[in-house]
């Protein structure tokens, strides 16, 4: 069984997410630390405590990260999860408390603790992850590998077509904190970044028959992915919306999911049109050398990936 860390910043679709990867069993999550991004991390800390609560596995820690980016101020999301975050589904307030540690020292203590065992889910910005390969640089080769929502790589009409950042060609996840994702991606640790080009595919969104079943099941959680959809079918966008980070939980569930290519990514910092782009240079010959390369999600077997959610979360 695998062992996994999530990073994450709730968020309806991060919440689904969590939801996936605490009912696999396939999977062992062995702590939930918080970031800001889709909302302050306040909001993004009470909204993972409260879906934890609303199935039950307040076993799992959950401990309160960085409350903004490395080096600028948190940004708005234009794509709004609601009042709530939560798609306006407004779930009881949580009685469980967070963990008494910092977020970053969940991440740092659990990998030197298992060196070689932990993979790190990374669903919001990596501002988390930045800070703890900073703060102990050996867990780079100590962790199994990182798995991230994150980039967009220009494979097909989707990746730029659904960005999701502030900028016309970047991931929101990437842009909050470019700072920080640059300096994961450059940290020698293992990574796959499963990018716009096959998170946001329309051939995620859920059927007819699929969304029935989420109505009328006697899950709480199945009835709360069916609620997310209506929100955001109501606001002109694709079932495909709620289900974005589920990808990156479902790749490490099922790592034959998704397939993948290797590319040396680099991320702009700078840019007045381009910040938080990732660039991938895919060329057979002058490749840019200095950049590092990782693992770019290239396409997904939806079917497999749909069945693999609705078997989980909705029996």
């Amino acid at each position: 069984m695998t062992k996994i860390l999530i990073d994450t910043d709730p968020g309806m679709d991060d919440a689904l997410a969590l939801i996936l990867a605490a009912k696999s069993p396939d999977v062992e999550v062995l702590g939930i630390s918080t970031v800001a991004g889709n909302y302050p991390v306040d909001i993004t800390s009470r909204n993972a405590l409260k879906t934890l609560e609303l199935i039950r596995r307040t076993d799992i820690p959950v401990a309160r990260g960085m409350a903004k980016p490395l080096a600028r101020p948190l940004p708005k999301d234009p794509f709004s999860h609601g009042s709530d975050g939560m798609a306006e589904t407004h779930l009881r307030e949580p009685s469980t408390p967070l963990a008494a540690m910092h977020g970053i020292d969940l991440i740092v203590s659990t990998v030197l603790a298992r060196p070689g065992e932990v993979t790190l889910v990374c669903l919001g910005p990596l501002t988390n992850a930045a800070m703890a390969l900073l703060k102990e640089p050996s867990i780079a080769l100590d962790l199994k590998e990182i798995v991230c929502i994150a980039g967009s790589y220009g494979l097909n009409r989707y990746a730029f077509a659904n960005a999701t950042g502030d900028t016309p060609q970047s991931e929101w996840n990437v842009y909050v904190d470019p700072e920080a994702a640059k300096l994961v991606f450059e940290s020698g640790a293992p990574i796959r970044a499963v990018g716009l080009d096959v998170a946001t595919h329309f051939d995620i969104n859920f059927s007819d028959h699929q969304l029935e079943t989420l109505r009328t099941s006697s899950r709480p959680e199945a009835n709360l992915a069916y609620k997310m959809v209506q929100f955001v079918l109501g606001r002109g966008f694709e079932s495909y919306c709620v289900l974005i980070d589920s990808l990156a939980v479902a790749a490490v569930i099922d790592p034959t999911l998704i397939k993948t290519q290797r590319a040396r990514v680099g991320v702009e910092t700078k840019g007045e049109l381009t910040l938080g782009q990732t660039v991938a240079d895919f060329r057979h010959h002058h490749a840019w050398q200095h950049l590092p390369e990782i693992e770019v999600a290239a396409s997904a077997d939806y079917g497999r990936f749909l069945d693999l959610f609705m078997k989980t979360v909705a029996g």
